[in-house]
């Protein structure tokens, strides 16, 4: 008997979008989402004109929801950067509880080139910003 299920091993092609960073217009947020239907796997970094050398590889998570508690989803640092790990981490668990799917994290993002410098309402604003981003990527991938 043939199976009819989708084949949801199947990869996505790669969505590449880039986006300012709030408050600081010349620092641009790049993100690399892929979608292959069972989970996500997204990389992020920074790039501005003041910087001319390439960024540094980052923190690398994963997270999954965690079925027995649903507000609580699981993680595990696979490779880690002292100065990129909480903002993955913490940006990998937010997806895997909103997408309710595993979530692979890549991220390198700077924000010391942002208009303060860097700091926690200049994070948060840029976390803020990736998470709508993926939603509405993720959304819009739903709708086509």
């Amino acid at each position: 008997m043939a199976n009819s299920l989708p084949d949801s091993t199947a990869s996505s092609k790669p969505i590449e979008v880039a986006f300012p960073l709030p408050k600081s217009p010349h620092t641009k947020i790049h993100l690399q989402l892929t979608h292959n239907g069972t989970s996500l796997l997204i990389f992020l970094t920074t790039s501005s004109p003041e910087s001319s050398s390439a960024a540094s590889f980052g923190s690398f998570v994963y997270a999954m929801p965690n079925k027995s508690s649903p507000s609580n989803p699981l993680s595990t640092a696979l490779y880690t950067q002292n100065a990129t790990l909480d903002f993955t981490t913490r940006f990998a668990k937010l997806l895997a509880k909103k997408a309710d799917k595993p979530v692979y994290v890549g991220n390198s993002i700077s924000f010391s080139s942002a208009g303060l410098g860097g700091t926690v309402e200049e994070e948060m604003e840029g976390f803020r910003a990736c998470v709508e981003v993926v939603m509405g990527l993720l959304g819009r991938e739903k709708g086509a």
